[in-house]
């Protein structure tokens, strides 16, 4: 491999990117567009709930137990219902996603000690994920509240009320006000640069081709694998700037914690661009349209960077076809490390792993597309 060679086929690519001007800065306002569109818009934060209370008991207990629901920023009570018919109307028109039912006898049991102090939740399953995290969240306020009761009421009546039982405390690590931001906003970075480099670098040998200048490379001693890294060296500055900014926006703009190191993030960011842009070049060099070349890039990076990296939906809860699958898409490993490293603060000990399948996959998307152009010369 000649360097002087490799060093005039990236000139040759930077200079064309710079005398577009409009490409590049459209190369670089689609990720930053994308990535506040999506970080500011997609949330998976379950607060505010509208809430109807139907309180049968109407005792000091019940009325403070209404009052924990109220002061929590999980539920908003809309409205306090004199009947489960408005709860009714209230899920049907849907004003309402939970109703929370206090029976009479609630006060009586909670402080005996002999029966539960039951609290009715009704919700409405047409959004099953938001009704069972409500579920969740209604559940831990109304056993707060018992506990406390219960604790109270125990000390006033100096042991008459039964002790209780154990409790489970518990504690979230990494993420502890549980912001779906912080793990939304990493993900979206793995993924968008996906996208985005994947389609750049699907474009850069068809369009040689539909502009009838790849004879004209094929007609100099540049070889196939000096052309590919020479093509690919241009936009990996481009996809290195765009992430460094979208990395300053997630930090300072979207407030995600960044507790890890940064020449590893770094060298974690230089391999998977390697990777990304080295797909890219094996669909361009696939193809002598660009159209085409388009249409696959996005279909080999849009679908598989959202459903089967893991951003949206675990992974090992797919079959295990699609999990094998899933092990062909360079964003799982790059989701694993940019969150291990921004959230956990994790090294190389850990992510070792990730990272050499990283490095496998861009090694071997390279070689064939670097095989595919000796193919076109030949």
């Amino acid at each position: 491999m000649s360097l002087r060679r490799l060093r005039a086929i990236a000139r040759k690519e930077v200079l064309h990117v710079i005398r577009d001007p409009r490409s590049l800065a459209s190369a670089i306002a689609i990720r930053l567009t994308m990535l506040l569109i999506f970080g500011l818009a997609l949330s998976l934060d379950v607060d505010r709930i509208p809430t109807i209370v139907y309180n049968l008991d109407r005792s000091p207990q019940s009325l403070d137990l209404v009052r924990d629901f109220r002061g929590s920023r999980y539920f908003q009570i809309v409205e306090e219902a004199q009947s489960y018919r408005p709860i009714e109307q209230a899920m049907d028109s849907r004003r309402a996603l939970l109703g929370v039912v206090i029976p009479p006898d609630y006060t009586r049991n909670l402080l005996s000690g002999n029966a539960q102090a039951q609290v009715q939740l009704l919700l409405d399953g047409s959004d099953s994920n938001t009704a069972s995290i409500a579920r969740g969240y209604a559940e831990g306020i109304v056993q707060s509240y018992a506990g406390r009761a219960r604790g109270e009421a125990q000390n006033s009546r100096a042991g008459n009320v039964p002790p209780m039982g154990v409790v489970a405390e518990g504690r979230v690590w990494y993420n502890p006000d549980m912001v779906s931001r912080n793990f939304i906003v990493p993900g979206l970075i793995a993924v968008i640069m996906m996208i985005i480099t994947g389609n750049l670098g699907s474009l850069t040998i068809a369009r040689e081709w539909e502009n009838g200048t790849m004879e004209q490379l094929l007609s100099t001693p540049v070889r196939p694998a000096e052309l590919a890294l020479g093509k690919l060296a241009a936009y990996f500055l481009v996809g290195l700037i765009d992430m460094v900014i979208c990395m300053l926006v997630g930090i300072f703009l979207f407030h995600v914690p960044f507790q890890g190191s940064l020449p590893l993030l770094m060298a974690s960011s230089f391999i998977f661009l390697f990777g990304a842009l080295s797909t890219g070049i094996l669909i361009s060099a696939s193809t002598r349209s660009q159209l085409v070349a388009y249409q696959l890039g996005t279909l080999t990076s849009f679908l598989p960077g959202f459903l089967l990296s893991g951003f949206i939906y675990v992974i090992s809860s797919m079959p295990p076809v699609i999990q094998a699958i899933s092990l062909l898409v360079p964003a799982r490993y790059f989701i694993n490390i940019i969150k291990g490293i921004f959230l956990k603060g994790i090294g190389l000990n850990i992510l070792w792993p990730d990272l050499l399948l990283l490095t496998g996959y861009g090694a071997m998307m390279f070689y064939f597309a670097a095989r595919k152009l000796r193919q076109k010369v030949a």
